[in-house]
């Protein structure tokens, strides 16, 4: 790689982040391009009240999230790190299940004692298993069913595949219920108590961190502003060009951005076609995801005193209710109270669609519903927000689909979420896209 070379990267959240971080520590010239006015992706944060800032979509860390922990140890920030213990639970059929110990498991009256003992079975068993190649032939609800039962997987786990991916819930690959059984069970002390991380700030604050750091390593950022285009020299990169017209001349891009988006960018730039800029052109274009939105209610008071509550009832549009100011405190909100409904759906459904107000009165009911002890009076501010692209579908033999790191394209270059594999979206996991993708680049 030449020293002089100018690396455009398209997207600024935290795979975007991390690569330019990568990159200019080497000295790299380096520009973002962020459509958005903020940075940071999935973790972008609003104001509550004007005062605090909060991410529009919840997040937090497990005890094995190595490589944002290492990240923020490398920043010289780890005392901005805090561990708080936190709570599960479960709503079905009008009730409310504690889910966060071995003991509650026993207490789970929803299911017969030979069911429960196969539930908490399968959450030993997925720890144990290191060959995730072995699943991929496997849908969820087959292994599922299979090393549980149709009892477990039509009242634990079917409303939660539903309630996630909709009407794919029966497409979706068995490796990605069998890493989120993993990834929760691995960060799980040996009484079933489970600590989870969260940044002093917000992840706001980090963000503006990393933004901080890399400016001073001479990255430039073009925020508001989105990727049209890529221009090319017999299919070698360029440059890239704005909606706006304006060109950027570049030696070599890294997106980051979902593949819909790559795509028509990818469709744009009038490749000249061959074998393997066409199968590249398919994996990038096959490929769905689902979109999600989230409520956001600030309250006066709590719900509950649980954090995380999947909503397992198959009645309700939401698939879980996270009351964050259970995991960190009210009095980082001034005694505010914050819950999030979330739901993840295609773009085309009708709730999608809603805006802030249509879709606050389509949920109140609900909410009044697992709480009945619920007053109007109790809500103070509401925010709603929505991802097109907040998940990839994860279907059987997904490695198989998954599109290379370098296209075929000379000097374009693809790191994104849905190249996370086996493993899932989260910050942790960009970190480690943004750092492979600046190693890959670098060769």
């Amino acid at each position: 790689m030449k020293s002089n070379e100018h690396i455009v990267i398209i997207g600024g959240g935290y795979t975007g982040l991390i690569a330019s971080y990568e990159l200019s520590k080497k000295g790299k010239k380096v520009t973002i391009i962020e459509k958005e006015e903020e940075l940071g992706g999935l973790a972008r944060s609003f104001d509550v009240g004007g005062v605090v800032q909060l991410e529009r979509f919840y997040h937090h860390w497990f005890t094995n999230d190595k490589y944002i922990i290492e990240l923020i140890d490398e920043l010289g920030l780890l005392k901005n790190i805090i561990w708080n213990e936190t709570n599960t639970g479960m709503y079905y059929s009008n009730n409310f299940y504690k889910l966060s110990s071995p003991l509650d498991l026993l207490k789970f009256t929803a299911l017969s004692f030979t069911e429960r003992m196969r539930l908490g079975l399968l959450t030993i068993k997925a720890r144990y298993i290191k060959d995730w190649k072995k699943l991929e032939d496997y849908t969820a609800k087959e292994w599922l069913i299979e090393n549980a039962g149709n009892r477990v997987y039509e009242v634990v786990w079917e409303p939660l595949l539903k309630g996630k991916f909709g009407i794919y819930k029966d497409k979706v690959s068995a490796v990605w219920i069998w890493n989120k059984l993993k990834l929760r069970g691995g960060s799980r002390d040996k009484k079933g108590g489970e600590t989870l991380a969260y940044y002093k700030g917000g992840f706001a604050a980090l963000t503006k961190e990393l933004e901080k750091t890399i400016a001073a390593n001479g990255v430039e950022f073009l925020k508001m502003s989105a990727v049209n285009k890529i221009r090319h020299d017999n299919n070698i990169v360029t440059g890239i060009e704005l909606d706006s017209g304006e060109v950027i001349n570049c030696d070599k891009i890294i997106s980051t951005v979902a593949l819909p988006i790559l795509n028509n960018i990818y469709s744009n730039s009038n490749f000249i076609s061959n074998k393997e800029v066409e199968i590249y052109r398919e994996k990038i274009s096959t490929i769905h995801y689902i979109g999600n939105i989230c409520l956001v209610l600030v309250l006066n008071r709590s719900l509950s005193n649980t954090y995380w509550t999947n909503v397992n009832d198959p009645d309700f549009p939401f698939v879980a209710l996270i009351e964050h100011t259970n995991f960190e405190p009210a009095t980082t909100y001034s005694g505010k109270h914050i819950v999030y409904l979330s739901k993840y759906l295609p773009i085309t459904d009708e709730l999608y669609k809603m805006n802030k107000s249509q879709l606050l009165k389509f949920s109140l009911p609900f909410i009044k519903r697992m709480f009945n002890q619920f007053e109007d009076e109790w809500l103070e501010e509401v925010y709603l927000w929505k991802e097109a692209h907040s998940q990839p579908i994860v279907t059987k033999n997904y490695s198989n689909k998954i599109p290379e790191y370098q296209s075929p394209i000379n000097g374009l270059y693809v790191s994104c979420m849905a190249q996370i594999y086996p493993e899932d979206r989260g910050t942790n996991y960009a970190v480690m896209q943004g750092k492979k993708i600046a190693g890959i680049i670098q060769k």
